[in-house]
């Protein structure tokens, strides 16, 4: 054998082995937590470089998704700090404790490729996450206190279109707290679930848990706060008979100090006509 021929031999058999250490090595650093994306050479992380272009698992994202018209991602906005900062207040008792997660709400809004792209998004997402925190107490609870006790009180039994199930409550679940018989059978048939006789898989689904909340707000909301009708209007949109028109300003006030709060975080004006 020439001195070429066992040279070019060295190289194929270096090559052969650097890609199966790269293989293996890929192999053994895939299986990353819910929260973090695994990236196209099997490291864990986020950002970019490991949830964008050959991402294989986790939240992952195209390098353009969900673009806003200032330019930011909607993971440069609801970013991890912005998150904790709301979901950290639950307390270790608290059911939702875990159950709400940054990744669960990126995944569900990879459906909603408008929310937080249009008009100021920052203002939608702070306006969004105040509801959260109010609808939630701080992501703390996944169904509303005492529900089933007041599983009659969310079945209107004159629509036809989505009738009650017998034995099935359609009281508040998930972030904003999805209420009613038409609304679970709706949100069910958009999204892909069976919302009248399954209306549990909200509470226990996260990621389909926030496509309800998002399924809602962009049928109720969006439109509102993008057009610049300002927070009040999605408060109306929410809880208006119970809460507009001074039925109950101290909830008003509750959600307006939340939309306040975040607006300063995002760093953007809260605008004017923030009561209903």
């Amino acid at each position: 054998m020439t001195i070429f021929n066992t040279l070019i031999s060295f190289l194929l058999a270096a090559v052969l082995i650097a890609g199966a250490l790269q293989a293996q090595v890929s192999c053994q650093n895939c299986g990353c937590a819910a929260s973090l994306c695994c990236s196209q050479h099997g490291y864990c992380g986020t950002g970019d470089k490991y949830c964008s272009t050959g991402c294989k698992s986790g939240p992952c994202y195209s390098s353009s998704q969900q673009r806003s018209s200032n330019g930011n991602k909607l993971t440069d906005i609801v970013t991890d700090a912005f998150f904790s900062s709301i979901a950290n207040q639950a307390g270790g008792g608290c059911p939702g404790r875990g159950f709400y997660t940054r990744a669960a709400f990126l995944e569900a809004a990879r459906s909603y490729p408008l929310f937080g792209t249009t008009g100021s998004p920052e203002r939608e997402i702070a306006a969004f996450f105040a509801h959260v925190t109010h609808e939630t107490g701080h992501m703390c609870y996944i169904e509303e206190l005492n529900g089933a006790s007041k599983a009659a009180d969310y079945c209107d039994k004159e629509n036809r279109q989505y009738p009650c199930k017998a034995g099935k409550g359609y009281y508040g679940r998930g972030p904003v707290q999805l209420s009613w018989n038409y609304n679970y059978g709706a949100a069910g048939k958009s999204i892909g679930f069976d919302g009248l006789n399954h209306p549990e898989i909200v509470a226990r689904d996260r990621v389909v848990s926030f496509k309800t909340g998002l399924w809602f707000w962009m049928n109720q909301c969006h439109a509102v706060i993008t057009s610049g009708k300002g927070f009040g209007a999605t408060i109306r949109a929410i809880n208006g008979p119970l809460e507009c028109d001074g039925a109950n300003p101290s909830t008003v006030s509750a959600r307006v100090q939340y939309y306040r709060e975040y607006c300063k975080q995002l760093g953007v004006d809260p605008g004017t006509n923030l009561r209903c």
